[in-house]
C-alpha cells in the first residue's frame, strides 16, 4: 500500500483521497438479508486527488514507501 507525504506542511497521516475502483467481488448474503464480501479483486484502480488534510495542499503531495 502507498503512502503519501505532503513536502508544504510535513503531514505523513492525514490525508483526503479521491481514487476510482473496478472490482470483481464475491458476495454472500444470509437467509436474513446480511450481505458479507467474501473476495474482492481489484480489477482497476486509479488515484485522482490526494489533499492535506493538515494544510488543504494538493501540489505538494508526493508517494513514500509505508
Amino acid at each position: 500500500m502507498t503512502g503519501y507525504r505532503c513536502n508544504a506542511c510535513g503531514n505523513k497521516t492525514r490525508f483526503d483521497v479521491i481514487e476510482t475502483k473496478r472490482v470483481r467481488s464475491f458476495q454472500h448474503f444470509s437467509l436474513g438479508g446480511e450481505m458479507n464480501v467474501e473476495e474482492e479483486e481489484v480489477l482497476a484502480h486509479e488515484v485522482e486527488k490526494v489533499t492535506c488534510r493538515w494544510c488543504g495542499s494538493s501540489d505538494s503531495i508526493e508517494r513514500v514507501a509505508p
